[in-house]
């Protein structure tokens, strides 16, 4: 079962990013190729996943389940997925951690392991491909905390105006083939 522990860090504080990572629709957003569907309200999230290989794109579907302690800014991850054909499967177990003050460490270590025709590639490459994702995804998340709009105090909200819903998060750009796999290499490299 391979393993990743990643660290990367996001230019912003912890107190704003956090609140982010809490919403899981926004961090879908910053995953390439991930696309989430509405909150079900049972507590588990479902959704899909797409990386492109050149002509091929591989698509999971799956579900998530999240455990969030605010305290200690953690989320643990259970999930599994099944490729779009049904020959592969894939489990994912997980745990984020951020902290800092002027600037955010944001630390994911996990497991995950797949079965059926994609083993051996994930096996060999999947913790290059994760390292991948990872970087483009703290790309996206600081993006959105630059983007995040400033809360106004409260005595200045006019209590009379109903608040609209605010608009879905855009998704992130899907990594294509040469862009996965040259991130891939670097991560392979910095390993050796």
């Amino acid at each position: 079962m391979p393993s990743i522990t990643e660290t990367t860090i996001i230019p912003s504080p912890a107190a704003k990013v956090w609140p982010l990572l809490r919403d899981p629709a926004l961090v879908a957003s910053c995953i390439p190729g991930a696309d989430l569907a509405p909150d079900q309200g049972d507590g588990v999230w479902r959704g899909s996943i797409k990386v492109k290989f050149g002509p091929t794109v591989t698509a999971f579907r799956g579900e998530a389940t999240l455990a969030f302690d605010d305290a200690a800014r953690t989320c643990i991850i259970e999930g599994r997925g099944i490729d779009g054909r049904g020959a592969s499967r894939a489990l994912v177990n997980g745990t984020i951690r951020i902290a800092g003050t002027e600037t955010t460490e944001l630390t994911v270590d996990g497991s995950f392991s797949v079965s059926g025709p994609l083993e051996t590639f994930a096996n060999a490459g999947g913790v290059h491909v994760a390292r991948a994702l990872l970087a483009e995804f703290s790309n996206n998340i600081a993006k959105k905390v630059g983007a995040a709009p400033v809360a106004a105090p409260a005595q200045e909200a006019a209590p009379s105006q109903p608040s609209a819903p605010p608009p879905a998060p855009p998704p992130a750009t899907m990594i294509g083939g040469f862009g996965l796999l040259w991130r891939a290499f670097l991560s392979w490299l910095k390993g050796k």
